[in-house]
């Protein structure tokens, strides 16, 4: 380490790491506006990006919690930003200018995204749960009115204003098949909607900018399985594809010129940025180092003909903020990133390993028994801690539509400090791998996904003789939460403890209280509707099989959680009590539900909370030397 620390101070060095989130280019490319919790909390920056010099423009007026991103006004004038109450994700819409002052923009009832803002300096598209399900509306800045303009049944998402704001892009879902999702071109106010059919039935398609002539729009789609960046042309009503389809590859954005678009490209475990020259279709990624570069999600990454924004992260490098010219292939770093006492040398590695999984692991199977699935190679991140012989913690990501890359996090590296090492798992279900793998996990929750990760936690004890087979825990958040209340009912002899956090554990209770478009993109695309499959949503609910639990279980669940409401956990620990289980710090389970809090939180104090719980428990109920990162040297 770069200075000495004592093991007592790790968690809350580690916590006090600051993070950045959300960078987005001004409208003029002249300055970048992010979330940053460098004075301990999250505030809204803005910085200079030729110079970098930062200026904060909140005072603790944007929300704690940095999980919704930020945009700009057209005019530059102004950031909009989303605020909720203590994490539920009921957002309305807020503005803030550049002496600081803060006023609302939108508030309705359900949850609001801001979606697209206007070049024409007074309209906004947004998303809304106002009505039940996510569909658009239109909200005029001059006149402060709201108008719905689209009437779903499925989640509408995804809009994008062309640059005259006379026409809007979106993607939906009208067909019989859960699956689909299409791209469609309407009116400004929802009229004259045209579905585009850029794919084939069944498949994903998405629009993601509009070039700057207004004629052309930006496309995602995923119907030779592998995801592909197309532009589609409204004048010939023609769509060209870009790229070689080796990998998966996602849009972004065009770039001014209107010659050129840039994208995402997954690769194993890393991301990869790059620019497609629209008249060739060919593809040349950034010139970056190994790792996950982003392009800032829902924001503006582009600062001019040439310079683009994105942020640069790798598992033991934290998040840097880097200017990228495309005339060059080089790049300077706008906000280094921030250590604290630490280096970067002091975190854990990750080694990218594969093993092949038929979902059936040697480990007897308790809750439902599953003949073998097709084989596929998985591939995992393993991060070591140095202890000999190491404890094991296997880590399954949320989602589950997700996956676990090369970059650093920080819970990862908590648990590295404390002595673990770390199991991350890309299960069949994950993404980077096309809709075939992502579609393995359709009507199979709680079946082969969680073999394979029962299967990489064996692939690790028999492959990695330090690794202590009496000391394995699993852990996980939301859909990892859910991954971890199975793997204890499903495979209980090969845990010794576990750890779910936000977790799924009652599939009923869950369609019936999630919020709407959750209900409809996520359980009825996965699972159908429990009328459906009351069977289904019976036999792969945790809670099903309670008594199966034969370890240390800690149940942890912010009571303000839209998406997995705490009548999970709750359901949960009233179901072990009903089985005789014992709660307390030396009995069978432990609970702890988090005030303030939804479904996670970025902020510093809440992460310290979160990381002194999980500390606490593993130290009782598994115990190990604190190691890696703030180990005494």
């Amino acid at each position: 380490m770069s200075e000495a620390v004592d093991t007592d101070d790790v968690l809350e060095a580690l916590a006090s790491l600051p993070t950045l989130a959300h960078p987005t280019a001004s409208p003029d490319g002249d300055e970048v506006a992010a979330y940053y919790d460098v004075t301990g909390r999250n505030e809204l920056h803005v910085l200079d990006a030729d110079s970098g010099e930062r200026t904060q423009w909140s005072d603790g007026d944007v929300p704690r919690n940095a999980r919704w991103f930020v945009n700009w006004s057209a005019d530059g004038e102004r950031v909009f930003f989303h605020v909720d109450e203590d994490g539920d994700e009921q957002n309305d819409l807020h503005a803030i200018s550049r002496d600081g002052a803060v006023e609302p923009v939108v508030e309705m009832d359900g949850q609001v995204v801001l979606n697209d803002v206007g070049e024409d300096g007074r309209t906004l598209i947004l998303g809304s749960s106002r009505g039940g399900q996510m569909n658009l509306y239109r909200h005029d800045l001059d006149t402060d009115e709201t108008e719905k303009i689209t009437e779903y049944d499925r989640a509408t998402g995804g809009a994008v204003l062309s640059p005259d704001c006379e026409r809007v892009a979106y993607t939906t879902n009208e067909r019989d098949d859960y699956d689909n999702r299409d791209v469609y071109i309407a009116d400004a106010d929802g009229s004259n909607p045209r579905n585009l059919a850029l794919g084939e039935v069944g498949a994903e398609s998405a629009p993601a900018d509009w070039g700057p002539d207004g004629q052309r729009l930006l496309v995602g789609d995923n119907s030779p399985d592998l995801g592909r960046v197309g532009v589609y042309d409204t004048a010939s009503e023609s769509v060209a594809w870009l790229g070689d389809d080796a990998y998966e590859e996602s849009p972004t954005a065009f770039l001014p010129d209107g010659e050129r678009a840039i994208g995402t490209r997954a690769r194993d475990a890393v991301t990869v940025p790059v620019v497609y020259d629209l008249e060739t279709g060919e593809a040349t990624e950034f010139d970056l180092p190994d790792g996950v570069a982003s392009f800032g999600g829902a924001g503006n990454p582009i600062l001019g003909d040439d310079r683009v924004l994105l942020t640069h992260t790798s598992p033991t490098t934290r998040t840097e903020l880097v200017a990228y010219d495309l005339s060059t292939h080089e790049y300077e770093t706008l906000v280094e990133p921030e250590y604290g006492p630490f280096s970067s040398e002091d975190f854990a590695d990750a080694e990218y390993v594969t093993f092949d999984s038929d979902g059936v692991p040697e480990t007897p199977q308790a809750a439902v028994e599953h003949d073998p699935y097709e084989t596929f190679e998985i591939g995992a991140l393993l991060y070591d801690s140095g202890e000999r012989p190491s404890p094991l913690i296997v880590n399954p990501h949320g989602g589950p539509r997700a996956r676990d890359t090369k970059r650093f996090d920080l819970y990862t590296q908590v648990l590295v400090s404390r002595g673990f090492s770390v199991l991350k798992i890309n299960y069949r279900g994950s993404t980077g791998r096309g809709r075939s793998f992502v579609r393995e996990l359709h009507d199979d929750w709680g079946g082969a996904e969680q073999g394979d990760v029962a299967i990489g936690v064996e692939h690790a004890l028999d492959e990695y003789d330090w690794l202590d087979e009496d000391r394995v825990v699993v852990f996980g958040g939301s859909y990892g939460g859910y991954s971890a209340y199975w793997q204890l009912v499903q495979y209980p002899d090969l845990y010794d403890a576990g750890i779910a956090w936000i977790g799924v554990t009652d599939l009923v209770d869950m369609f019936e209280n999630t919020m709407p478009h959750f209900r409809t993109e996520l359980l009825e695309t996965y699972l159908g509707t429990p009328e459906e499959n009351p069977d289904l949503y019976e036999e792969r609910s945790p809670v099903t099989h309670v008594e199966n639990v034969d370890a240390p279980l800690f149940s942890i669940h912010g009571v303000n959680d839209r998406r997995v409401p705490v009548s999970q956990a709750r359901i949960f620990r009233d179901a072990l009590l009903d089985a005789g289980y014992e709660e307390g710090e030396d009995a069978d389970f432990e609970y702890r539900e988090l005030g303030e809090e939804g479904h996670a939180s970025s902020d510093q104090d809440q992460k310290l909370r979160t990381f002194r719980l999980l500390d606490d428990f593993l130290a009782r109920r598994v115990g190990t030397e604190p190691a890696g990162v703030g180990a005494d040297d």
